[in-house]
Order: structure tokens, then sequence, then C-alpha cells
């Protein structure tokens, strides 16, 4: 038995794990499948990965880093700093490594989640579900692929046992990570096929590497990485507010991203291939000093309407064009919200979260869902940002998490459950302010939109109103149940002397 059990062990898992601890709860599990903490940065080792968030503020507030390398940290420095923020708030005796939640039922009797695990059950008061939206890699549904018999792997389960060098290889997607790894394996493979179904805004990269002065600076004096916080911060809001308006900002920078390709591609016929017919940020904003360089060398070509067919050895792309390759690399991004797991989490009447979320995913304040009492998920619906740092709306949902146990403690309180009609105006109102945003009106596609072309991933405002709306649980807006109730508590007692912890 446990108060509080986490299920993964990324920045959601462990940010919220840390603040526990810092809040004197040390009666908490952390559920992590993999054999280390990290989430998709332990997860993602592809060449040349790194943030595309600047370093100061992809990491906690309460946990500062003064020794990034660069200003946009590379894949092993996140990680490392990760298995460091475990180490020094002492969470690994709290984690469960190696070991899956194959089911979470919600017990109404009981007021308890129970849990199967592929280490055996548990039962908890309070499920926090910190599994993220970048964990289950997107396959495309293309024929033939799986009978490919070539190297073939996606982007987020980089094999490093194979490779590439002076292999005809074929790159399928254009998104973040891809920018990324072409640039790296562009130099060393015989030849490289990107097929490109939509081409993404690509602005000049602003990246640094972080002097030895300063980097001793920031240890002495902590004041300064506060305001270097701080800076970088508010210039990201004013980049979102661009986003938000539509302003004549996006024009600037349509320019500036245009005179990227101007500056490294010669070939007027690759250039119209790479630039984009919808408003820059209607996708994720992309950024990259060697992308267009990669493409303009004599050993890459870029094939346009994404992959039609894979034939035996053959790639065939969407205009036609057929290509013999020895590998294939799919940057082909995730199911956001469609993690499997997410089918194993049953609330108060049985039905799976999944099953919940089949015609759109909503929730109140990204958070909680009704019909699932004492669950909170971090990186929830409509969290996700345009621009910005995940950490800060991730450090907002945990203490919105700590505030309401807080609340449930000092009231006697078993569970609370978000009411449907709260979680109905909430979602009407996110829609509403929705409309007009570069997100739904710039002319694309993406991956922000589900299949009915609602946005239900990205936060439609600035991240200082999503911390504010997140700073007080208002006890209201739940269904509370009192531990107080005689039935709940005599299911309660029953519960934890049956259930092996």
């Amino acid at each position: 038995m446990s108060d509080v059990v986490i299920v993964g062990a990324g920045f959601g898992g462990l940010g919220t794990a840390m603040r526990l601890r810092q809040e004197g709860i040390d009666d908490f599990t952390l559920l992590e499948r993999a054999g280390d903490v990290g989430g998709v940065w332990r997860a993602n080792t592809y060449p040349g990965c790194a943030c595309d968030v600047p370093s100061p503020l992809y990491s906690f507030s309460f946990e500062p880093n003064p020794d990034w390398s660069r200003l946009f940290s590379p894949q092993p420095e996140i990680h490392a700093y990760l298995r460091r923020c475990a180490e020094r708030h002492d969470l690994r005796r709290h984690i469960r490594f190696g070991c899956e939640l194959t089911a979470a039922t919600w017990d109404d009797a009981a007021q308890r989640w129970r849990l199967d695990t592929t280490q055996g059950p548990l039962t908890a008061r309070v499920l926090v579900s910190a599994l993220g939206p970048l964990t289950e890699p997107q396959l495309p549904d293309v024929p033939g692929l799986a009978e490919f018999p070539g190297e073939l792997f996606h982007s987020a389960a980089w094999d490093h046992t194979v490779d590439l060098t002076g292999k005809r290889v074929a790159v399928v997607g254009t998104g973040s990570s891809a920018i990324q790894f072409v640039p790296q394996i562009q130099p060393r493979v015989g030849s490289l096929h990107l097929l490109q179904r939509t081409p993404g805004w690509v602005l000049p990269h602003v990246d640094r590497p972080t002097g030895r002065v300063q980097r001793f600076l920031l240890r002495r004096v902590p004041a300064l990485g506060r305001l270097q916080r701080a800076a970088v911060y508010w210039g990201m809001e004013g980049l979102v507010t661009s986003l938000l308006r539509q302003a004549p900002t996006l024009r600037a920078l349509e320019r500036l991203a245009r005179w990227n390709i101007r500056r490294h591609v010669a070939d007027p016929e690759l250039r119209r291939k790479l630039t984009p017919d919808f408003r820059l940020g209607c996708k994720r904003i992309l950024a990259s000093n060697t992308y267009y360089r990669a493409l303009a060398a004599p050993n890459a070509e870029v094939l346009t309407g994404g992959v039609r067919e894979v034939r035996g050895a053959t790639v065939v792309a969407g205009d036609g064009s057929e290509r013999e390759v020895d590998a294939i690399v799919l940057g082909t991004g995730y199911g956001v919200l469609g993690n499997p797991a997410y089918g194993r989490i049953r609330g108060r009447d049985g039905r799976a979260l999944s099953e919940v979320w089949h015609d759109g995913a909503e929730s109140y304040l990204g958070t909680t869902v009704a019909g699932f009492p004492n669950l909170f998920t971090i990186i929830g619906p409509n969290t996700g940002l345009g621009a910005g740092s995940m950490v800060y709306v991730i450090e907002a949902q945990i203490a919105y998490v700590l505030d309401a146990l807080r609340r449930m403690r000092e009231r006697g309180v078993a569970s609370i459950e978000v009411r449907a009609g709260v979680q109905r105006r909430f979602n009407d109102e996110l829609q509403q302010r929705m409309r007009g945003t570069v997100w739904t009106a710039g002319g694309c596609a993406s991956w922000y939109l589900d299949s009915d072309g609602c946005n239900r991933t990205l936060w439609p405002g600035q991240t200082y109103d999503f911390r504010r709306r997140t700073s007080r649980v208002d006890m209201l807006q739940y269904r509370v149940r009192t531990a107080s109730t005689p039935a709940v508590a005599a299911a309660t007692a029953s519960a934890d002397e049956a259930v092996p912890s």
C-alpha cells in the first residue's frame, strides 16, 4: 500500500517525487518500466539529439543547473541532470525499475486505486500519471513497410548497431527530430532520400557554448541564474503572444526563415520544396543552421508527398519517385494522446481513460478527469506549448497536485473528482480561446489537431495564466467524499488489510 503511486520517471514523475519529498511526504512509489530515469531523454539517443528550449528554462526552478555546456543542452546532459536530481533527492529507493503498469482500477467502495504491475499488485490512495506524451513512437501506416528487408528503425529507438556509412538511406519525416539527425548522418551515408510530406519553418539556430566564466558566475551567484531564467522566460512568452494573435511578428519571422533557406539552398526547385505554404507557428517552429545545408549536399535529395508504399527494398514517394534503399529511418513523431497505458486505467464506472477520450481527450486544467477520482495527469490534454518550456507547465501541475493533497489531508477527504459540468465548461472555454490562433487558423494539418481538427494538445494562452489557474485547488469544482463516512472508512480498512503492497 502506497499513499501515492506515480507512473513514469521522466521530468513529470521525478518532479512530482522531488516536490513530495520537499513537502515531507515520503509514502510514495514511482513505477518506471525502463531500467533508468529520464523518460524521453533516456529513450532518445539519436545523433544530434538536443533540446529546442533554452537550457536555463528547461530545468526545474527548484533544482537549477549552472553547468549546462550550451544554451540548448544536448540529450546526454539532460539525462545526466535528471539522474543527478534522482540521486540528490534520494528517489531511487522509491522507484521500481522494470515495473510496468498493466492495470489500474478505481475501487469506489474502498476509495482506492487497485493497481496491477509486472512486479505484482499495489494499492494507492492517489494515482499520478506522468507518462508524458512523447513515449510511444508513431509508426506510419505504409503498405509494405513491415516487409522491408533492410534496416528499419524509429529515431526514438535509434539502432546504434547499424552502421549507415556508405548506405542508401531513406528518412521519413521532417519534424524536430529529423532536422537534428539528418545533418549528422548526411556526411557519411552514400545517399540520403528525405521523404517529406510537409516542410516546416526552420529559423536560424542561436545555440552557443556556455563559457567557463559564465558557468563560474552562475555557480557563485545563484541570483544571476534566476535573472537569466526570467529573461529567457519572458522572451518566449513574447513569441507565444505572437502565435496567439497571429501578430505581424510572425511575418518578420517568416522572412527570416525564408532567408535561412536562401542562404543555404541555391537550387530554386529545392527551395520551393522546402518552403511551407502555411503560417509560421502552425506546426512546431524548428531551428537549425545545418539542416538545409545537408539537404543541399550532392548526396541528398528531397522527395515530396511522403511515402506511398514500400515494395521490397524500393521506397515509393507520394510524387511517384522510386528509390532502392538499404535502410529506412522513421522520424515520424509520437502518438501524443494515444498512449496504450490509457487503456489500462479504469475509472469509477469501469470505463478506460482511452474509451472516455475516444472522441476527444478532455480534462480539467490538464490535470484531473471527470469519472476518475484521485487521478492526476501530468502533461494532460491541452497543456502542450507551441513555444516555451514544458518544465514550467509541469511545475505548475505539480503545485496543483500538492495543493490537492494538502487540502484532502486537512479536511479528511478520501477522494476528489472534478465535476463533469466543470470540465465541460472549461473545455468549451479552451476551444473558444483556440479560435483564431495560428494553431487552428494557420493553414496546416499538424499533430496538434485530432481527427476532427480540434486542438486537444496545446494551451491556448500564456503559461503564466496556466500557472495562475493551477495555483490553488477550488474544492467547489470537485465531488468530495470524506474519510469520515463510515462505509468508506470500513471498506478502506478492509482493503488495506487484504491487499499486499
